[in-house]
């Protein structure tokens, strides 16, 4: 199937796109998995936090590609278009290259409702304005904040639990069921097939009914690290259980196996320590003032 860009270019013809990412950043994983349920060809480019010139997301080099210093951002040389801010991106990869609406709204029915697209948005909003950035909080004031300060850290653990209960909320409304025939059935969206995503067992799990959306993508990679966050699991079963279906998926696996392989070439210290604190970046920061402390 053609892209919406140009009649006579397929998957095959497509060059791959630039996905400028941290190895540990949940925001560049989200892009990933959309670029694989996608099938959208694409490498990956890491970047250090901090300021250094040639390798640091506040280094002049990225900043020639986003002013605001922060991962992810992609470079398409098939349309010319830079983005950054992973929503702005996802919607870019959707309009772009969805042609089978793999990921967007789904619906009972042939068609999806003005409700269903509203839906889809609402979620992929609440993960971009809430649970994110609350979870990005919780993370710094557990393992890089000095001095330690428990008020804040508490405040943002909470918060993060907050929204995992409105998630737990919605998997129950939603069944978080949709029935899917995943990569191996013929989904996908420049080169076709249905509109369900799942894993073949005829059964998916997903925060809006009807199958993997990119509801799904964007918040999988920000609840999946949550013993780092320094949260459980135990009192949201149903999170955890579309956690567990999720990291399972074919499209999930290759994104983060790209990741991992991508940060062995590249930063292979990375690859190391994992999600540990960096050490090199905690002395950093705590020589900054805290404006400048913040982590991209």
């Amino acid at each position: 199937m053609s892209t919406p860009t140009d009649g006579n270019v397929t998957v095959s013809h497509l060059q791959p796109i630039i996905l400028h990412a941290h190895p540990t950043s949940p925001n560049p994983h989200k892009i990933a998995i959309a670029l694989e349920y996608l099938r959208v060809p694409y490498t990956v480019r890491l970047w250090q936090f901090g300021d250094d010139a040639r390798r640091g997301v506040k280094g002049e080099d990225f900043l020639r590609i986003t002013p605001n210093g922060r991962v992810p951002a992609i470079e398409d040389s098939n349309t010319g278009v830079v983005a950054w801010e992973s929503g702005a991106i996802m919607n870019y990869l959707k309009r772009q290259y969805d042609t089978t609406n793999v990921l967007g709204p789904k619906s009972k029915g042939k068609e999806f409702s003005e409700q269903d697209r509203v839906d889809l948005e609402t979620w992929e909003y609440l993960l971009l304005t809430t649970l994110a950035p609350m979870t990005g909080q919780a993370v710094w004031f557990r393992h890089y904040h000095v001095p330690r300060n428990e008020d804040a850290l508490d405040r943002y653990t909470k918060q993060v639990y907050h929204y995992l209960g409105v998630l737990e909320g919605q998997l129950g409304r939603s069944g978080g069921r949709g029935t899917g025939e995943g990569r191996g059935e013929g989904t996908g969206g420049v080169t076709g097939g249905g509109t369900d995503t799942g894993k073949g067992t005829g059964m998916s799990m997903s925060i809006l009914p009807g199958g993997i959306s990119s509801v799904d993508c964007h918040f999988f990679p920000w609840v999946r690290p949550f013993e780092y966050v320094g949260i459980s699991l135990d009192g949201f079963p149903l999170v955890s259980k579309w956690c567990g279906f999720m990291a399972e998926q074919q499209e999930v696996k290759d994104a983060y196996q790209k990741m991992l392989d991508a940060t062995a070439l590249q930063d292979p210290a990375a690859t190391s320590r994992g999600l540990q604190p960096d050490e090199e970046l905690l002395r950093e920061v705590q020589s900054r003032t805290p404006w400048r402390g913040a982590v991209a």
